[in-house]
């Protein structure tokens, strides 16, 4: 009896943890998926998500060019398509634009089939509004199983989850984000922020604006280096390879 406990116990347990792993964006049981530097790195890459957004994905725009900042937008391809000048703007001021899917669904819980209709129906969404863009894939709510990543990387796409987040998507004061990104920040940092909302077009992003607009002078006074998730991803793999004298 005591060991159908145990045994009752431990499975329990394990699939917590595998619950767990599915959504925490720096868990790797799943598959790899990139989540920044080395600890200690001057590198920071702030990320966007769930734009466009108007009128704040262009108003956070304005910010970043003021800083002469770049940084990676993963975009819901349905408003991509709704708001198409929007996401050429992006692509003008020369950031990075990535896939998080058509609709913003919990992947997790959608069939292989499903996967693949959201991730290549916002490839063209995407792909009709600014031409090129990069292969990043970031799963909406970070949600994610083996199947998912599997059938991103079949379609060429690389999953960019994060280790630093605003916990903005509920608009908190500029003062709470910034609170909650400088209480993590390491070095090497991917950042979690919000320029859009995933249920309707118009969400409220202000705060979010203006805690970027503090988090840059910030960190950018302390020395540190803002770049894209693309850049940050090839500085990562030239550090992985191996040195000619090893």
């Amino acid at each position: 009896m005591l060991g159908l406990v145990m045994t009752g116990a431990t499975g329990a347990a394990v699939a917590a943890a595998a619950g767990y792993q599915s959504m925490a964006p720096t868990g790797q049981w799943y598959g790899q998926t990139f989540t920044g530097l080395a600890r200690g790195s001057l590198q920071i890459a702030l990320t966007y998500d769930d734009g466009p957004n108007d009128p704040h994905t262009l108003r956070l725009l304005e910010v970043l060019a003021k800083h002469d900042t770049r940084a990676t937008f993963f975009l819901i391809g349905q408003y991509a398509h709704q708001r198409p000048a929007s996401a050429r703007e992006i692509a003008k001021a020369g950031h990075t634009i990535g896939n998080h899917t058509f609709t913003h669904p919990l992947l997790i819980f959608k069939s292989e089939a499903e996967i693949r209709k959201e991730l290549s129906e916002c490839h063209a969404a995407l792909s009709d509004a600014v031409g090129e863009h990069s292969n990043l894939f970031r799963p909406p709510f970070g949600g994610r199983r083996p199947a998912v990543l599997r059938i991103a990387r079949e379609l060429g796409l690389e999953p960019v989850l994060w280790n630093v987040t605003g916990y903005d998507w509920n608009a908190p004061s500029a003062a709470v984000i910034e609170r909650k990104v400088t209480k993590q920040i390491r070095g090497g940092d991917v950042i979690l922020l919000h320029d859009g909302g995933h249920t309707q077009m118009g969400a409220d992003r202000s705060q979010t604006v203006l805690a970027t607009d503090h988090l840059i002078t910030r960190y950018k006074d302390e020395g540190r280096e803002f770049v894209t998730v693309s850049e940050m991803m090839a500085k990562s793999a030239v550090s992985s390879q191996p040195s000619a004298l090893s």
